[in-house]
């Protein structure tokens, strides 16, 4: 396995850039620990395949450096670099059957035939293939491509770091949660360093350990899926991790007052006065609809306007102070004839030009 640097990292697929316009991926400075399982997550045309093709070397950037245990690999071919890639759409033999498919990585190694034999068959079993071993990949569904594609990856032992580049696209939902959970488990026993592009937030979430949420070539923040959830640091990534996202909208906070029409909604944290664009964020948990006298002077009223049941989970969408919100409740819970929506003072973020705010955490008595 190996440490990889991002050293200042940028892209430009026109040969001669004028502006930061041109470049499809901004600047990049990041360091992938040895053995972290990673996922680039974000929207079609973020950048997360062109940062992928530079790690593995099918690309070489227009500026920086790509290091691996400080190690200058930025002109390296995948081959030199040691990288197994796992790319979108099965690239397999099909003359082959899946046993050969799956050990031909090892054989062009030429590692011996007993440890093939070995690494082949615990990879059938992972891949749950052992009955169509050999069958001819020809006559497999794409599904069953893939997996072998992924088995082609995971059998190698002594790669540098292993690429995933949305390999579940062509998938069925029951077996892609069935390769996730495999694909985290082996991460856990064997400690290879994966980077796994998606733009599916629970393929991300679900599978690394952190998180890089890109857009438009930036890199918006990197952090745990914990980390991503509770302090979003830009307002897309509140607004995209989650299901339905953070409640993002417009706002004026003074001091520790968060103030929405008539109501002043207390704070946690002391803001100073901003220039420029102000906006909250609140996740749709950390919202509770209540009655007027339980709400008290920090209720909101909420017009409620629909309901959506979700299993364990009823989504309600409504709107408050001329503020659309969204509240997550759960399925047993009773939502009152006139709700008031109540914030948790504690998860209130707040943003500043898209940015979130650093503020000063008060103590209980200087809230009241």
């Amino acid at each position: 396995m190996a440490r990889i640097s991002l050293d200042q990292i940028a892209h430009s697929f026109n040969p001669r850039p004028s502006s930061e316009a041109d470049y499809a991926l901004k600047s990049i400075h990041y360091q992938w620990d040895d053995g972290g399982a990673y996922a680039l997550l974000g929207p079609s045309g973020c950048g997360k395949t062109t940062l992928l093709n530079i790690i593995s070397g099918l690309l070489t950037p227009s500026n920086g450096r790509v290091l691996y245990d400080e190690r200058d690999m930025t002109l390296l071919t995948p081959e030199q670099r040691n990288i197994a890639q796992v790319f979108q759409f099965p690239v397999i033999y099909d003359t082959m059957t899946v046993a050969e498919n799956l050990a031909f990585p090892l054989v062009n190694r030429g590692v011996e035939r007993a440890e093939i034999n070995k690494r082949v068959a615990e990879m059938l079993e992972t891949l749950e293939l052992e009955e169509k071993a050999n069958r001819r990949a020809q006559g497999l569904t794409a599904d069953e491509k893939q997996k072998i594609s992924l088995g082609r990856g995971l059998v190698r032992y002594d790669v540098s770091a292993i690429l995933f580049d949305e390999p579940l696209t062509v998938i069925d939902p029951h077996m892609k949660w069935q390769l996730r959970t495999k694909l985290k488990t082996l991460h856990e026993q064997l400690g290879y360093t994966m980077i796994y592009v998606t733009h599916d937030q629970t393929e991300a979430l679900t599978f690394a350990d952190k998180v890089v949420v890109m857009l438009e070539g930036n890199v918006l923040q990197v952090g745990t899926p914990e980390e991503l959830f509770d302090q979003p640091a830009h307002t897309f990534v509140g607004y995209f991790i989650g299901s339905p996202g953070m409640n993002i909208f417009p706002g004026t906070v003074v001091g520790n007052t968060l103030k929405m029409g008539s109501v002043d909604v207390p704070l946690n944290k002391g803001y100073a006065e901003c220039a420029g664009k102000t906006e909250i964020g609140i996740r749709p948990e950390f919202i509770r609809l209540t009655t007027a006298s339980e709400a008290g002077s920090r209720g909101l009223k909420f017009n409620l306007r629909s309901v959506e049941d979700v299993g364990r989970l009823k989504i309600v969408r409504g709107q408050a102070e001329g503020v659309a919100l969204n509240v997550v409740v759960d399925e047993n819970s009773d939502i009152p004839a006139e709700p008031y929506a109540v914030f948790d003072a504690e998860r209130v973020c707040v943003y500043q030009n898209s940015m979130l705010a650093d503020g000063d955490i008060l103590s209980t008595e200087s809230r009241t």
